[in-house]
């Protein structure tokens, strides 16, 4: 047998890697999550530091240098990250929806994404203040909002795979 199918699937499974690949993928999962938390982690720092300087040319370095991170490290990392989870789930006896906390898991990695896609504008805060203008304070603290909801995800995602609640989707309880 290959290292890909070493094993016969599950029902309502179409593949399950072999020990090699499921390694090597949730190697590669981890590394991701783990360098898209610390991603985040600077984005909230740079973040922070560009609302509470009084100093305008920090303020345009700091949003220069979060677009920088983001496209350099959080859109890899997050498509890498979902990519990685999504083929350990379905190659695994967990499931993409099988269990709440990979389904929660999920759910919080595409709304990373998905706030750092739709609500986080650093071009734009590196925009308005060029020349030595300063923002609006009230949409830079927005800024900040957004990337500290990011990380509160990522560290509550984080907390789902160390502490897996709860059981599967769609068991109920019997009650005594």
């Amino acid at each position: 047998m290959s290292t890909v199918q070493s094993r016969p699937a599950a029902a309502g499974q179409w593949w399950r890697p072999g020990p090699p690949v499921r390694k090597t993928l949730t190697v590669v999962h981890v590394v991701a999550s783990v360098a898209l938390l610390g991603e985040v982690w600077g984005l909230v720092l740079l973040n922070l530091t560009a609302t509470l300087t009084a100093d305008a040319a920090l303020a345009n370095s700091a949003y220069r240098l979060m677009s920088v991170l983001v496209f350099g490290g959080g859109v890899p990392l997050s498509l890498t990250a979902l990519a990685t989870g999504v083929a350990l789930a379905t190659g695994s006896p967990w499931g993409l929806a099988r269990h709440y906390w990979v389904l929660a898991k999920l759910v919080l990695l595409i709304l990373v994404i998905l706030a750092g896609m739709l609500l986080f504008t650093p071009e734009a805060m590196a925009d308005a203040t060029a020349g030595g203008a300063a923002p609006a304070a009230g949409r830079q603290w927005e800024q900040v909002a957004v990337v500290s909801c990011q990380l509160a995800m990522l560290l509550t995602a984080t907390a789902l795979s160390v502490f897996k609640p709860r059981g599967p989707v769609g068991r109920r309880r019997v009650r005594s």
